[in-house]
């Protein structure tokens, strides 16, 4: 019924309703609307994945209208099998975290829910945009609710994350602007099609290649410019952890098969190297810095930073095993568990964020040391923490194993050590993970506070349940995804493997 603007509706729609909160305050069941928003706009994105052709590498739900037409800058919309899936999982989040804020939000709900409904139709915006500009807009106006629910609903050091958040996230998004208008200088159009055309010497795909990196391996992140996550989750309320790991994350992961390797492949050849040793080191690196952290916020927040570095791996594997074989043919696998490994840990962060968010909510405090013996006094919340818990470590079953299982199957045909160093996070996940369920979970209780703890109520399990579904869903019968962005992933490659080299 929508199908000639669903894009637009679905970007627009939580973004009014974001407003009409923002007008309304807390004196009209704020919370009541923002649940109507969210879940309107969840159910009307569901005919994005029903009516969806898995056929072909083609656009599709696409929106095409002059916006500034003296620069050839269009309000131009459209997914394919990379960006459906990834909007789909933002809606979904969005409903769980304005359910999950419904009694704990006392403070300013209104503007509260408002944060969460604008930022939805922005990242809709930005899985959606295909021209530059519209792309870049909201890109980087999706800072700006994010800063705000940090800044106002966060913890004691909120102003120190909040602002290191953003001057991170803003200066790597400088560079994608410089090239992005460099790249319009060259094919007279901002389209990101256009763009995938052009032909451009080493040099400059390079330095597009290198700033593309700042500006996604910042949203990634990646190992080295990683550190501003753990802050930006430790202070930030429940909803924000969420919404940063479940989606926002995966933006960086969304820009690389975007612009990166269909742009500049000679450039994402020659540098994978640099993206492969970078993914490594979060792999090995940040898995090892996880298992030292008493905060549970930050054990998982690092966890995610090891976790995504298998996103960026099994994005640019691809090309030492073209070097080596002279051929793509086995690759796809690769950027199939990327993408799977991206979905995945949207469900599972998310849902050990909202855990965490839970025992935070009735004994405020997120460090280990104060718990022990959760299970004798919260049995339901415990199976779902230890459900989640299995799901981070990979364990076959759960969404957490298929895309880590594909990349580290693809890795081997490129380097055996490359395969060896990430099957490390099997042995390095399963240690920090299961050594924060002994501690928080399991054992005698370990003092008052915890034996004052009740269960998880009707609202917090109808969240935790939704997201275990798609954990085991996912973990038994990955095909559905996988077949929807088989055809798009393979554009890419193609795309990746044709040299653009020009003058």
């Amino acid at each position: 019924m929508f199908e000639g603007n669903l894009l637009s509706i679905l970007i627009w729609l939580p973004i009014i309703g974001g407003l009409i909160l923002l007008f309304t305050g807390d004196k009209f069941a704020p919370r009541p609307i923002a649940f109507v928003f969210s879940v309107l706009t969840f159910l009307l994105s569901i005919p994005l994945w029903t009516d969806f052709n898995p056929v072909g590498h083609q656009m599709q739900f696409v929106e095409l209208a002059p916006w500034i037409e003296s620069f050839k800058i269009n309000y131009h919309l459209g997914v394919d099998g990379i960006s459906m899936p990834l909007i789909l999982l933002n809606t979904f989040i969005t409903v769980l975290i304005v359910i999950a804020g419904w009694e704990v939000i006392k403070h300013k709900p209104a503007q509260y829910m408002s944060a969460f409904l604008i930022m939805e139709g922005i990242i809709n915006g930005v899985f959606a945009a295909q021209d530059s500009i519209l792309f870049y807009v909201f890109f980087e106006a999706m800072l700006i609710p994010m800063f705000i629910v940090i800044g106002i609903w966060g913890g004691d050091n909120r102003i120190y994350a909040t602002i290191k958040f953003f001057l991170y996230t803003f200066f790597g998004s400088v560079f994608m602007l410089i090239s992005l208008v460099y790249m319009y200088s060259q094919a007279d159009s901002f389209a990101i099609a256009d763009f995938h055309t052009v032909k451009l010497g080493m040099t400059p795909q390079i330095l597009i290649f290198l700033s593309f990196l700042v500006a996604f391996g910042v949203k990634v992140p990646m190992w080295p410019v990683h550190t501003w996550l753990p802050d930006a989750h430790v202070q930030a309320p429940t909803g924000g952890s969420v919404i940063l790991a479940a989606v926002m994350l995966k933006i960086g992961g969304y820009g690389f098969l975007r612009f990166s390797l269909p742009m500049v492949p000679d450039a994402s050849s020659e540098l994978a190297w640099l993206v492969i040793f970078m993914s490594l080191t979060a792999i090995v690196y940040i898995g090892f810095i996880a298992l030292v952290q008493n905060d549970m916020k930050k054990l998982v927040a690092y966890s995610s930073i090891a976790h995504m570095g298998f996103v960026t791996l099994g994005f640019f594997v691809l090309f030492p095993i073209v070097a080596k074989t002279g051929s793509a043919e086995g690759t796809l696998l690769g950027l199939q568990g990327g993408m799977v490994q991206m979905m995945s840990h949207g469900f599972i962060s998310g849902a050990m964020f909202l855990c965490i968010g839970v025992l935070y909510d009735r004994m405020h405090t997120r460090e280990i040391t104060a718990y022990g013996g959760v299970s004798n006094r919260m049995p339901w919340f415990a199976g779902f923490f230890v459900l989640f818990a299995m799901a981070n470590t990979g364990l076959p079953g759960t969404s957490g194993f298929v895309g880590e299982f594909m990349v580290i199957l693809t890795s081997f045909k490129a380097n055996f050590w490359i395969a060896f160093l990430a099957a490390t996070t099997l042995i390095i996940g399963a240690a920090y993970t299961l050594w924060l369920v002994k501690r928080v979970i399991f054992g005698a209780v370990a003092n008052d506070n915890v034996a004052a703890l009740t269960d998880i109520n009707k609202r917090e399990t109808i969240i935790l349940a939704s997201l275990a579904f798609f954990v085991l869903l996912l973990g038994l019968w990955p095909e559905p995804l996988v077949h929807v962005m088989n055809d798009s992933l393979a554009h890419v490659i193609e795309q990746a493997t044709t040299s653009k080299l020009g003058n």
